[in-house]
């Protein structure tokens, strides 16, 4: 048994070692071209315009996304230029990120929020309607802040105006 294994070490010679044979290979970014990193748009000096689309909504935040009327505005990116994560910070400290290597869209954001107050109860909310976000570069470059309202502030949608006439 102590002889050399001549067969084998003949097989192992004439195979490459994956290290030798394989390049550097870095899988490219999963994120879509555009999407910027918020701290390159502050690095850069490029200003963020949040959607004016959040601003009508009149979402309740324990409630699912889902339940806002016009689906079509959770699909728009909730900045221009979009970024992969922003921060949301409500007035009362509490602070979540929403994260998106396509871009963030307002149903992100929505997700965001919802988490955290999806357990709560109607009454234990003191503004339980979104009215909208700012985005104020003075105070900070990478947050958004969520502003919050008492009512839905919406109009009563066309189709209870047709019920109430009829």
């Amino acid at each position: 048994m102590s002889e050399e294994l001549t067969k084998v070490d003949s097989a192992v010679q004439g195979i490459e070692t994956k290290e030798t044979t394989k390049e550097s290979k870095r899988r490219a970014s999963a994120s879509a071209s555009g999407v910027m990193n918020i701290n390159d748009l502050e690095a850069q000096g490029i200003e963020l315009q949040v959607a004016k689309e959040t601003q009508g909504t009149g979402w309740k935040i324990n409630t699912s996304p889902s339940t806002v009327e016009d689906k079509e505005i959770l699909k728009k990116f909730l900045t221009t230029p979009p970024v992969k994560k922003i921060d949301l910070h409500f007035p009362l400290g509490l602070e979540v990120t929403a994260r998106n290597l396509k871009g963030v869209t307002i149903k992100d954001a929505f997700d965001a929020i919802h988490k955290q107050y999806k357990k709560r109860a109607d009454d234990e909310l003191d503004l339980p309607y979104l009215a909208g976000f700012e985005w104020d570069k003075e105070e900070s470059w990478t947050k958004l802040i969520v502003h919050l309202r008492k009512d839905a502030g919406m109009p009563a949608s066309s189709k209870k105006k047709k019920a109430a006439k009829e």
